[in-house]
């Protein structure tokens, strides 16, 4: 009979301890199981921001001086001095070069020798005309003597006026060798040193001065980054557009941007036809020199909204070709929620098309582990924080956009 309750002792024990092992399998298994116990598992929210925004459409674009003049000569010549260094500054009028030809010296001298030869042929045929008249007037020599020598004065007249023209034009070919700048700005290189025989025809010029107080900067779009970027600015026609359009920026090779505001002022008439776009100018000044002839950088030009609807790209995700978002009913549980989105960008923002309302609810962090109908804990991010690329960052045009 011991042996017996003993039996029934153990057998008791053992499911005491068997039950006791389920209760706590099933406790840990509701501590850690989505919306047990210790609630549902927290997730950090933003509202859909419903305002204004500044976009920047930004471009590749190349840079001119407001003249980019060079300088050849128009007659051949020895390079006899070179006044001036490249890279520097320079003045209208300056002196640049001095181009040595004998043969145009020449026909200076000879040119003025043979105006004073003509002058005295003139002071000749005067000095024969005076003799003759008061012989004429007494009637002791005919008219004809008198007519003879008033055709011979106008006759040397005219070649003393020859010869002064010639003289002129000797006297300008004479200062095409001395070559001045036409213009301020900065010298290019000269690839020519002295003594170089250089012509009218030569390949390189001798250099090239650059005005660049004020400078042109031209970036081209195609036609449908054109047509994107003329519906989101206001005005009927081009012309309107451009002058209500806001200062444009630039930003530099090294990703400065130019402290200096400029405006688009012109488009071509046409879109070309080899390329497919058409290019757009935007002056800006340049009162330090700081930007040159040739520089490239990026324009970037601001797109003000008025109301916009902006989520953070890392609350989308993809699903079949299409973008989601998981966003929150008044049950706090997760929608799965297709959008359709702009092609362009603010920073990090993505610019909401349709799909969701102004003020909807949107995860933003860790939407991997989320499922639809998942009950969570809303956890509010920062607004300030989460949108403020909406109003002052650099907004990029979508990279697709720009391929094209």
């Amino acid at each position: 009979m011991n042996k017996s309750i003993s039996l029934k002792n153990n057998n008791f024990f053992i499911v005491l301890i068997s039950a006791l092992f389920i209760f706590e399998s099933c406790k840990d298994e509701r501590k850690t199981g989505p919306g047990g116990p210790i609630g549902p598992i927290p997730y950090k929210i933003a509202t859909v921001y419903t305002g204004p925004a500044t976009m920047y459409f930004n471009f590749p674009a190349t840079i001119q001086g407001e003249q980019d003049i060079e300088i050849r000569p128009k007659v051949d010549g020895f390079i006899e001095k070179i006044f001036v260094d490249e890279g520097v500054t320079v003045h209208k009028g300056q002196p640049l070069f001095k181009l040595k030809n004998l043969q145009y010296e020449a026909a200076v001298r000879n040119a003025g020798a043979a105006v004073k030869i003509a002058e005295a042929d003139v002071n000749t045929a005067e000095m024969n005309l005076e003799k003759v008249r008061p012989l004429v007037e007494k009637n002791i020599i005919s008219n004809y003597e008198l007519k003879s020598d008033e055709f011979t004065l106008q006759s040397k007249k005219a070649s003393l006026a020859s010869a002064k023209a010639d003289l002129l034009n000797a006297e300008v070919n004479v200062s095409y060798t001395f070559l001045t700048s036409p213009t301020d700005g900065v010298i290019s290189n000269i690839p020519y040193k002295v003594g170089t025989l250089i012509t009218s025809a030569s390949t390189n010029p001798l250099t090239t001065v650059y005005n660049t107080k004020n400078i042109f900067v031209y970036f081209s779009l195609n036609e449908k980054q054109m047509l994107g970027f003329l519906k989101a600015v206001k005005g009927k026609t081009l012309k309107d557009k451009l002058a209500s359009r806001e200062d444009v920026s630039l930003v530099l090779a090294d990703g400065s941007e130019y402290p200096v505001r400029g405006r688009i002022v012109t488009a071509s008439g046409l879109v070309s036809t080899e390329t497919g776009s058409i290019t757009f100018r935007a002056n800006f000044s340049n009162p330090n020199g700081l930007i040159r002839s040739g520089n490239s950088a990026t324009i970037k030009i601001p797109i003000k909204l008025d109301t916009a609807l902006l989520i953070p790209q890392n609350a989308t995700y993809d699903l079949q070709g299409k973008k989601f978002v998981f966003t929150l009913n008044k049950m706090d549980s997760v929608v799965n929620t297709p959008v359709r989105l702009s092609e362009n960008t603010i920073g990090d923002l993505f610019i909401v098309q349709s799909g969701l309302k102004s003020d909807e609810r949107i995860i933003i962090e860790g939407i991997s582990t989320l499922k639809p109908g998942m009950v969570v804990k809303p956890v509010r991010a920062n607004a300030d924080s989460v949108y403020a690329q909406a109003k002052d960052h650099s907004v990029n045009l979508i990279k697709k956009l720009i391929r094209q």
